[in-house]
């Protein structure tokens, strides 16, 4: 309700500028409780989640507040994209609200404060526990984008209860081109050997505007390599049917008008990898019932960021008391049950 009275001012300011402030508000603010596991514990890749429901990456891109996402009800939170140099993105304005859509046009670029910054940060926290992943990228300049993921993994798997491997945001020029079978094959060797053993599991972020040929490939490689997850979708560079005047900008897709096509593409790697990886479903998700889809159509967990600027911070606790709901009526006694039932 608070959220709903500010919500007028709020779009009054410049997205950016919102985003900015409300990272600074969540920064100073106590942080609430962790969600504890419950009915909707589920385990994924040797990690126990409290609940599915997670904060997408780009909201926390310098891993400064997710302690307060935790607070907030996710069961999970995923900071980055983190670079190994900082570096400023794309040039302003680079982010748009389609407010009559429910979406988000983004062209950031991976804007964020380099790696030795994020990792003091996260080192801090380290001992406060929950489930905190880190979403790792390479600079924009980079001569050898391989070895910025190889640098990336050595830094952060000590501080990450995974690492998610982002390949596909459309803002950085031929990055999605790591997702082509022989360069995949190549990142995801690199990855590995630069965590060394034991170390956190590794989840790939994969785009929604994919072939059938590219999801079986990836789908094979991601099993061949033993990868924690698969993370279904980023933005798209299409453009479904909107309405806003911002919907020409170029950039990445979020929102609703990205739900179908996400769906869509989740239901593909759960027929193209048999359930033999979990699946993280993003994109489009601002429901307990759009959740539950997703659930339904194969994901373990899922993510969302979009529908916040929306519907506010209580989202996420919405969200799991829809699901708790959901999976009463429909008969489930957990979640593990219902992934991938319809």
């Amino acid at each position: 309700m608070i959220f709903q009275f500010l919500k007028p001012a709020i779009f009054a300011l410049d997205p950016e500028r919102a985003h900015r402030l409300t990272i600074a508000g969540l920064r100073a603010a106590p942080n609430g409780p962790q969600p504890k596991p419950g009915k909707l514990a589920v385990d994924v890749a040797g990690i126990t989640f409290p609940n599915p429901v997670g904060m997408a990456a780009g909201f926390d891109k310098d891993g400064e507040v997710p302690d307060a996402v935790l607070g907030l009800g996710f069961g999970f939170a995923e900071v980055g994209s983190i670079t190994p140099r900082p570096q400023d993105g794309n040039p302003k304005p680079r982010l748009f609200r389609l407010a009559e859509d429910r979406a988000v046009i983004n062209r950031m670029g991976f804007n964020n404060g380099g790696s030795e910054a994020a990792a003091a940060r996260l080192k801090a926290r380290r001992n406060k526990g929950g489930v905190v992943g880190i979403n790792i990228g390479a600079n924009k300049d980079s001569a050898d984008r391989i070895a910025d993921y190889a640098e990336m993994t050595r830094i952060m798997a000590p501080l990450a209860t995974y690492l998610a491997v982002n390949i596909s945001s459309p803002n950085t020029p031929g990055l999605r081109a790591l997702q082509d079978e022989g360069a995949l094959v190549e990142l995801l060797d690199a990855v590995v050997e630069a965590r060394a053993g034991e170390g956190p599991p590794i989840f790939l972020k994969v785009a929604p505007d994919l072939t059938t040929s590219d999801v079986d490939a990836i789908a094979r490689i991601a099993i061949d390599k033993g990868l924690g997850a698969l993370i279904i979708s980023n933005t798209t560079i299409s453009r479904p049917q909107i309405a806003s005047r911002h919907a020409a900008e170029t950039g990445g897709l979020s929102g609703a008008p990205l739900r179908p096509l996400a769906l869509e593409r989740m239901r593909d790697f759960r027929k193209a990898t048999g359930g033999a990886i979990a699946l993280v479903g993003v994109g489009g998700i601002g429901s307990a019932e759009d959740a539950w889809e997703r659930i339904r159509a194969g994901a373990s967990l899922i993510q969302l960021y979009s529908a916040m600027v929306y519907d506010g911070p209580g989202l996420a606790r919405t969200i799991t008391r829809g699901l708790e709901r959901l999976m009463q009526r429909d008969g489930f006694t957990n979640i593990a049950e219902a992934i991938g039932s319809e």
